[in-house]
């Protein structure tokens, strides 16, 4: 039997670090998706200091950078003649960040990692999921979005050139497209063999280290927001859950929380026109028509 194939994208820490262990340990081949070679690299040695069996493999790829994710796809490509499941943990969500940032293509830097970069790495890996005998597509938002049960996608300016820029609103609308493009993108797959879930990460702990420009208080708020805080291994407990169990084989579409659980998204998520119009605007950015 072929080993399964999962590509997880910002798979050097965090949850996506903690995903990698748990699928190598269960025999997978992992493809950890990395912008960063040397970060990268000591992802795959710790994760083998672990598991010395891990069977795992660096790609070079930065999710704001549609030429990254063309090259990325391209390599991956000629080197696999399928995918087994792809999970975009990938996010931009620097919490020092004060004013926008433009990618290499021009673009606020939030929505390009976090939906556009999603969509086009998505497309360009999809013929590898469909020859997998049964492939998954994850996806990845926030229980943040409780909080903004009004929030919707601003399809004149989702890029903020217009009004004042805010690093959590940019990031909210990014992982509400997120969801909206999960259902859109489970209704156009329905008839194939891949399905497409949505994780809703909960609070989780981070390393605040990699933060080094925050403010003495903001560093005292996420020490007291930690201890309120899953484990990045709990929540990768999700991760495998959604991609691997054989009582999601029949289901797509759906929305999961950090117990495993179907939850609600807004009802302006669930609207379908609504998720048109947010995907016709992403094709605008990804085809420049």
């Amino acid at each position: 039997m072929d080993k399964k194939i999962c590509f997880i994208t910002g798979a050097n820490a965090g949850i996506g670090k903690a995903a990698a262990i748990k699928f190598a340990k269960n025999g997978f081949k992992v493809l950890i998706g990395c912008r960063n070679k040397s970060k990268g690299q000591q992802a795959i040695d710790d994760i083998k200091e672990q598991n010395k069996n891990a069977d795992i493999e660096l790609f070079l790829i930065d999710m704001s950078s549609f030429h990254s994710i063309k090259k990325c796809a391209e390599n991956l490509r000629n080197k696999y003649n399928k995918l087994d499941v792809l999970i975009h943990n990938a996010a931009d969500f620097d919490i020092s960040r004060k004013k926008v940032v433009f990618t290499p293509e021009n673009i606020e830097q939030v929505f390009a990692t976090n939906h556009l970069g999603v969509v086009l790495l998505t497309d360009l890996l999809l013929d590898l999921l469909k020859k997998s005998s049964h492939a998954r597509i994850l996806t990845v938002a926030s229980q943040g979005l409780v909080l903004h049960p009004n929030l919707k996608i601003d399809l004149i300016d989702p890029e903020f050139k217009h009004k004042k820029f805010s690093l959590r609103k940019a990031y909210y609308q990014s992982k509400l497209a997120q969801v909206m493009y999960t259902y859109w993108l489970a209704d156009k797959l329905k008839q194939e063999n891949v399905t497409v879930h949505c994780i809703r990460v909960t609070n989780v702990k981070i390393d605040i280290s990699r933060y080094p420009n925050i403010s003495g208080f903001m560093k005292f708020l996420y020490s007291i927001k930690s201890k309120f805080s899953i484990s990045p291994q709990q929540m990768a407990e999700t991760y495998f859950y959604v991609a691997t169990s054989n009582d999601l084989i029949n289901t797509t579409g759906k929305y999961f929380n950090e117990k495993n659980q179907i939850v609600k998204s807004s009802k302006y998520s669930l609207n379908s026109n609504n998720r048109n119009e947010l995907m016709a605007l992403t094709y605008k950015y990804l085809t420049g028509k």
